[in-house]
């Protein structure tokens, strides 16, 4: 059985290659999962602030990396149902990928991507009631376990991975956390009665898979290595282990994610917020950062 060192250097060594410099601009968010727009679809509540958020890196240039789990197959048999749940969505999405801004990460909920034929199937085109035809969506694309981000003139990497490589039992087990979810746990996520076995609902087994995951960073002379899969965002001081988390697009009424630009990384929040005259809109909140990539520099 592959250790979770083993799982992480076979990522890392079979990792999708991008050069940035300090003009470029990524948006990480991982996590989405996206659904059906059903009750148990943890996506829909946020919907409108993803949406709005990843329209503003798109009108800003930014890149896009998702870091898996974006869509939710575990719950949902189809791609098709959630297409049609959330078009706009990935619409959006589309508009990043024609511009070759879209850069996609597979995770355990959306682990079948790891085939191309799944992928080509799916995801290529889409039929369209209205015109009565396939239309193109995401022509070509292609997911990765990894990705490595490195920079043109200073050779500094960022290793992007979803982190379930140091999940056992989500890596190598995973058609049958897909089936008890599917089976068990959907219908009781309804009720409000979380999956034991998700890192993001048990904080046992969240600690687990960081320990595991910050130790492959250390011998990895303390590699950057940013990740989602747990759902708790995490940015690391200059000097301690460079270990990134992105969160999740789950959380309760707000999204997290990553910002790299000018050479600098920042953990940023997006939510609803009310307005002195009692309007709604939806906001950026800077958390933590902006802080220079070289500072986490070893070599």
């Amino acid at each position: 059985m592959l250790t979770t060192r083993k799982r992480l250097d076979k990522a890392y060594k079979n990792a999708f290659r991008l050069t940035f410099d300090d003009a470029s601009k990524f948006i990480l968010f991982s996590d989405c999962h996206r659904g059906d727009n059903s009750f148990a679809d943890d996506f829909a509540n946020n919907r409108n602030i993803y949406y709005h958020a990843l329209k503003h890196y798109y009108n800003e240039g930014f890149q896009y990396c998702e870091l898996g789990d974006g869509d939710e197959l575990w719950e949902n048999l189809s791609f098709e149902s959630l297409l049609f749940a959330h078009k706009n969505v990935y619409m959006l999405m589309k508009q990043f990928h024609d511009q070759e801004r879209l850069h996609m990460i597979w995770g355990n909920h959306d682990m079948v991507y790891r085939k191309q034929s799944y992928v080509n199937k799916n995801l290529n085109s889409y039929f369209d009631p209205k015109t009565g035809k396939n239309e193109d969506l995401f022509c070509d694309i292609v997911y990765h376990e990894a990705i490595v981000l490195e920079h043109s003139s200073t050779g500094q990497e960022l290793f992007l991975c979803h982190g379930h490589q140091a999940d056992w039992w989500n890596y190598l087990f995973w058609k049958w956390s897909r089936f008890l979810v599917r089976i068990l746990w959907k219908p009781l996520n309804v009720m409000g009665i979380a999956d034991p076995t998700s890192p993001a609902k048990n904080y046992k087994e969240l600690i687990k898979i960081e320990r595991r995951s910050k130790k492959w960073i250390t011998e990895n002379n303390n590699l950057i290595t940013i990740a989602g899969h747990t759902h708790r965002p995490r940015f690391p001081e200059p000097g301690d282990i460079a270990f990134f988390n992105d969160g999740s697009c789950v959380h309760p009424r707000s999204i997290t994610g990553l910002e790299i630009e000018a050479g600098h990384i920042s953990l940023i929040k997006w939510q609803v917020v009310t307005t002195e005259n009692g309007t709604l809109k939806i906001d950026r909140f800077l958390l933590e950062g902006p802080t220079p990539l070289l500072a986490y520099k070893t070599n």
